[in-house]
């Protein structure tokens, strides 16, 4: 009987590396077709999709993708998160352009497919600065929001419960509570290729830089922040986290 790769063996196996390019590229198009798909069919259905719901529905996609997938890839869907791992030495840097092209490729399907189905641009369900508030207020809420994120990814991560139901329900539930209470100034995203994806296909890029660069410094800040609590990262617990671990379940393995 063909014994499996342990954890630690399997994130050097390359012939994995397809399966979590792809649970990357699914995932991710499944979260920005539930962050894009509500506004996109509250605008076709007017008065049918609250608000709430709205913001909501993406936290528990992903709540449900780390659930499903986050032993294939990590479930990181998002270029940020997949930085922030490499910052803290838990996920290799040559796997971060890998993941952030797929990623954006995932978000971009899912416009694609939102634009199809709807007849409507997917602009409508990017994220834009509050008409009245400039992008500069935008950017350092998105700059707050991320920060918030990335802490909580990786702090979850550092337990290695990132790829169980203890990290889905903090990122997932971060997700939809960010939403609750920022959405009306940037439409907390959180993820440039939330915002990327709809916008591309849309044709409309103005604020895109709003949500390039505030994740990105918001993800800067929270691995700083996780330096400061934590300590270096590299730990065994944080790569199985963030590089997942295919072929293996949610139970501790037991001892030989």
């Amino acid at each position: 009987m063909r014994r499996s790769a342990r954890p630690a063996e399997d994130f050097g196996d390359p012939r994995q590396e397809g399966r979590r390019l792809f649970a990357e590229l699914l995932g991710t198009f499944l979260l920005v077709s539930a962050a894009a798909g509500a506004p996109m069919m509250a605008h076709v259905f007017p008065g049918q999709i609250s608000r709430e719901a709205a913001v909501i529905a993406p936290g528990l996609t992903v709540l449900a993708v780390i659930l499903s997938m986050g032993r294939i890839s990590g479930a990181h869907l998002n270029p940020v998160v997949s930085i922030g791992f490499a910052l803290r030495e838990d996920f290799p840097w040559r796997r971060v352009p890998g993941y952030v092209a797929v990623q954006l490729a995932g978000a971009i399907l899912a416009a694609l497919a939102l634009h199809g189905i709807l007849d409507v641009s997917s602009s409508l369900g990017s994220t834009y600065p509050a008409a009245g508030h400039g992008a500069g207020s935008a950017f350092w809420l998105e700059v707050l929001l991320t920060a918030g994120l990335v802490s909580v990814v990786l702090g979850t991560a550092s337990g290695a419960q990132n790829v169980g139901p203890i990290g889905a329900l903090a990122v997932g539930g971060y997700v939809a509570l960010a939403g609750m209470w920022a959405s009306p100034l940037s439409g907390a995203s959180m993820n440039p290729a939330r915002t990327f994806g709809p916008d591309l296909v849309g044709g409309r890029l103005t604020a895109v830089w709003v949500y390039l660069a505030g994740p990105l410094l918001g993800t800067i800040l929270a691995v700083a922040a996780a330096r400061a609590l934590r300590g270096r990262g590299g730990g065994r617990a944080g790569s199985l986290a963030a590089q997942g671990a295919p072929g293996t379940s949610y139970a501790r393995p037991t001892k030989p």
